[in-house]
């Protein structure tokens, strides 16, 4: 392919076709299911998936077939297919619900609410994931536009990802007889490093989760009357907490929690910290004199990438500051989140979260350990060395520089999936989540240069993946 002809057709059709129909996405509140049970009948994720469809059909590419699947109570599929002139067959992967709004955004911004801004457009789920459908058709289109081969694409664009990826298997099963044998995957739900090269994810974390629920009273009593004789539930909790972890460092405690770091990761690891630095930590917005956990670079990318990490993301009986009177509380529910390094599995990590908190309640309080759903961690295969080339070439012609790999902390649940069902697949995970990203936070935005130079450097992939079928045959 031309390079420079790429590029030039990549960043027309993105200002004038997929930004405004980002920005329309943007706009329509489309919660995972997780956040929102009553999906269906408020219609946002519906809403979503026919602003996809609609913007799909509408492109100028030959023989691209599209279907919106809704198995029995399940979120929709969006499904596109193209054939190829090469063999094989490429998966490649999006999704369209999104994250709940968060507090905390700046004035004018708003998770439903666009702001294009330096280059970037701010608001809830367009660089997580809601570009990937319109960047994965937009590179179909330009290989069409050379005349380059490619083999035969199918794109699932599911809308249950931040909620675990429930209703996937389900699809994969159904289209298990379409899909066939897939021989590339390539996930467009991922970070980078940096917005100056190609970033390849070989690694993702897993999650284990639920909520902490301590009750010590019937109803609440006086703080005067009652402390010091009726245990702090809150108190309660964070001994329960300590079982899990050492406060003092954020260090996970129970051993078959941790996974040995292969030789390997922690080489990349050097190299991403040599590459990086501080940015590594100074990415995140500490306040005020904040330290990090971790300053040294390198073992600030395996801390994020290969090693357990919890954190309260949610908590009930709690009253806002303004509003709390001088009681003991009857109870305190704490929503855990813990991270988990690749290897570890979702399943029993999540049963010994809950045998530790639940085991010999302090002062005999009711304790109960509510499991949410988690998911399995993954590590990438080897790369084949046509991939390793592909990928060399494209971040140099696109970015500059050569291609950059590193693990990332959060999880991308359908990947384990994936992997155990494409065990001789390769595969490019990636994405546009860069410093000041945010995703799931305030003040998420997409950075609209490299999510252009992305796409071309995945119409690039998908070209070189068939001129190696082409070469072997």
């Amino acid at each position: 392919m031309d390079p420079r002809a790429l590029e030039r057709f990549v960043a027309a059709r993105w200002e004038a076709e997929i930004l405004p129909r980002l920005v329309e996405y943007v706009r329509i509140p489309a919660r995972s299911p997780h956040f929102d049970p009553d999906w269906e009948a408020h219609g946002a994720l519906d809403a979503a998936v026919r602003l996809a469809e609609a913007w799909c059909r509408a492109q100028p590419l030959p023989g691209l077939a599209l279907e919106v699947l809704r198995l029995p109570g399940r979120t929709p599929l969006l499904t596109f297919e193209r054939a190829g002139t090469a063999p094989g067959t490429v998966l490649l992967y999006g999704h369209l619900d999104k994250q709940p709004e968060m507090t905390g955004w700046r004035a004018g911004l708003g998770p439903w609410t666009p702001v294009l801004e330096d280059g970037r457009l701010y608001g809830r789920g367009a660089a997580d994931d809601g570009y990937a459908v319109f960047a994965a058709v937009t590179a179909l289109l330009a290989l069409h536009q050379q005349n380059a081969p490619h083999a035969r694409c199918v794109g699932l664009v599911e809308c249950c990802e931040e909620s675990g990826s429930p209703d996937l298997p389900a699809y994969l099963d159904a289209l298990a007889p379409r899909l066939g044998a897939v021989d590339l995957v390539v996930g467009l739900d991922s970070g980078c490093g940096s917005y100056d090269a190609l970033w390849v994810t070989t690694s993702l974390r897993g999650i284990a989760a639920g909520t902490l629920d301590v009750e010590v009273l019937s109803e609440g009593v006086h703080s005067g009357d009652g402390g010091g004789i009726v245990p702090s539930s809150f108190r309660i909790a964070r001994r329960l907490l300590e079982r899990l972890e050492d406060s003092a460092s954020g260090r996970i405690l129970p051993p078959e929690l941790h996974a040995e770091i292969p030789p390997e990761r922690v080489a990349q690891a050097r190299q991403v910290g040599a590459l990086l630095g501080d940015t590594v930590w100074r990415r995140f917005p500490l306040a005020g004199g904040t330290r990090p956990a971790e300053t040294d670079p390198t073992e600030a990318v395996l801390a994020r990438t290969w090693r357990p990490a919890l954190e309260v993301v949610g908590a009930d009986g709690l009253p806002p500051a303004r509003e709390a009177g001088n009681v003991l509380r009857p109870r305190t529910r704490l929503q855990l989140s813990l991270r988990l390094p690749p290897p570890v599995a979702a399943a029993p990590a999540t049963e010994r979260l809950r045998a530790l908190l639940e085991a010999d309640p302090p002062h005999g309080a009711n304790v109960r350990f509510e499991p949410a759903p988690g998911a399995d961690g993954w590590s990438a295969p080897p790369d084949a060395p046509w991939l390793r080339e592909a990928l060399d070439a494209a971040s140099r012609d696109h970015f500059g520089r050569p291609a950059a790999f590193m693990g990332e902390g959060g999880s991308i649940p359908f990947m384990a999936l994936l992997g155990a069902r494409f065990p001789a697949a390769q595969f490019l995970i990636t994405g546009v989540l860069g410093p000041g990203a945010n995703a799931h936070g305030p003040n998420e935005f997409l950075h609209l240069d490299t999510a252009r130079r992305l796409t071309a450097c995945v119409a690039r992939i998908l070209a070189a993946h068939a001129a190696r079928a082409e070469r072997g045959r």
